[in-house]
């Protein structure tokens, strides 16, 4: 364990501080786009963020060779080296992406490419353990579909899902440390060599979206662009390949007892058919709600469109933090969720406490307005935002000053103690009282005349 957090560290680290200069490097390079109607951002901010994410991993690979446990992993396996050509062939499309908006088609080929160049060295699906049948070999051809599919179907949910600041790379996070944990028990409690690799792979990849993620938290100096969301979907779905298909039941020593004692214990073994779909659950739901929405309207399935989850979060009503925030727990109880029936399937106490937090996060989609309020004595603790307000009347000259329906919105706020004849402010004004990146209620465009993700 500790290699693996050295790895973490190191990976993190390296990324965390390319991600300064790289900043600057897109700034000089011109990648800042101009504002698009489907953004959510209002200032130009660069891109190219995937570079930093790209040299993180790199050095994670190269600290973990190094390490006495770890090394055993590229001494045993050419996975890791396979991850890295696929990565450096998506990377390569990302930066360019980022730079010169390459169009939709040649990124799937491209995508495709890098999945392809992973399967020729050894990275792929050689069986599924399917519930009720057992273990069943794939064909070279099956396993080379099965694995394209996957890849490409996690990256794209990925990159769907980047769409406000901080949201892909703390989606990614939590489901890579989920599935860390998953990977781990099974590598270091049943001593099953074959899933070392997606457990330094899931490692890594909690590094490199750590070490981006204070750059990228709201409001975000920089963003990762498709170089970085490509980049960790990839690497996402080379963990899940690499450890599908590679539990030997007979090894774990599973069969032992009452056939429902087997049932129960045998859950690990048919886990990674579920698991690599429960961590990108998120973003495989959006991609699959924006092709249906697409298609309907008669609009090709790679068309833009203002529909995506966190659009429709914001128009709600919660700000821009909130609604990541809400992400991060669906995602959360469902990576975990998963990873705790993986565990022990009989309890139902796991179950109950899956469908408690459920309710929970629906209470918290239901109140977007909802902003808590600290006690007077602790008000000089905190931001402004959090602090007692009361309504004060407005003068007329102040009123004219205020666009159209801001009455209608309850924006005319003071602090106590504050001057009585200050000019009241209209909600929507970004830094007021929590509002949204993106403004008033009113300045939400049409979803079917704008456009979707960066």
């Amino acid at each position: 364990m500790r290699e693996y957090l050295l790895t973490l560290c190191v990976t993190a680290a390296v990324t965390y501080l390319l991600t300064g200069p790289v900043r600057k490097f897109a700034i000089v390079a011109g990648a800042m786009p101009e504002i698009r109607a489907r953004d959510v951002h209002r200032e130009p901010t660069p891109r190219l963020g995937g570079i930093a994410m790209f040299f993180g991993l790199c050095a994670g690979l190269l600290v973990a060779d190094h390490l006495e446990n770890l090394s055993d992993v590229f001494a045993n396996s050419n996975e890791p080296r396979a991850l890295l050509s696929g990565a450096a062939v998506i990377w390569l499309i990302g930066v360019l992406d980022d730079k010169f908006e390459i169009d939709a088609l040649i990124k799937l080929g491209a995508q495709m490419i890098a999945a392809g160049v992973m399967v020729v060295q050894g990275l792929t699906i050689l069986w599924l353990p399917i519930p009720g049948v057992g273990l069943v070999a794939l064909t070279s051809w099956q396993g080379t579909l099965l694995t394209v599919a996957l890849v490409v179907i996690t990256i794209n949910a990925v990159n769907f899902v980047d769409g406000l600041d901080g949201l892909a790379a703390g989606v990614v996070c939590i489901a890579s440390a989920a599935f860390f944990l998953y990977a781990y028990r099974i590598w270091y409690s049943y001593g099953i060599e074959a899933a070392a690799p997606a457990t330094l792979f899931a490692a890594i990849l909690m590094g490199m979206c750590l070490g981006f993620l204070p750059h990228n938290m709201h409001p975000a100096r920089i963003f990762m662009g498709d170089s970085g969301s490509m980049l960790i979907g990839l690497v996402l779905a080379g963990g899940a390949i690499s450890i599908t298909g590679q539990i030997d039941p007979d090894v774990m020593n599973l069969f032992s007892g009452s056939e429902r004692n087997t049932v129960h214990q045998t859950v690990p073994v048919f886990i990674p058919l579920l698991l690599p779909l429960t961590i990108i659950a998120i973003p495989a739901a959006d991609l699959v709600l924006a092709i249906v929405r697409r298609t309907w309207r008669g609009q090709s399935p790679f068309a833009a469109d203002r529909g995506h989850l966190h659009h429709r979060l914001l128009e709600v009503g919660h700000s821009h933090s909130r609604a990541v925030m809400i992400m991060y727990f669906w995602s959360a109880l469902i990576s975990f969720g998963a990873l705790a029936y993986s565990v022990n399937s009989g309890a139902m106490w796991i179950v109950l406490g899956i469908m408690g937090l459920s309710a929970v996060g629906l209470v918290l989609l239901l109140l977007p307005r909802f902003t808590p309020r600290t006690p007077r004595w602790a008000e000089s603790f905190v931001p402004p935002r959090y602090r007692r307000s009361r309504v004060v009347a407005a003068s007329p000259e102040a009123a004219e000053a205020v666009p159209a329906g801001a009455f209608e919105a309850g924006v005319f706020a003071e602090e106590d103690g504050a001057p009585e004849d200050r000019t009241p402010v209209a909600a929507g004004v970004s830094g007021v009282n929590g509002a949204t990146a993106i403004g008033a209620r009113s300045r939400f465009l049409d979803r079917r005349k704008a456009g979707s993700s960066r």
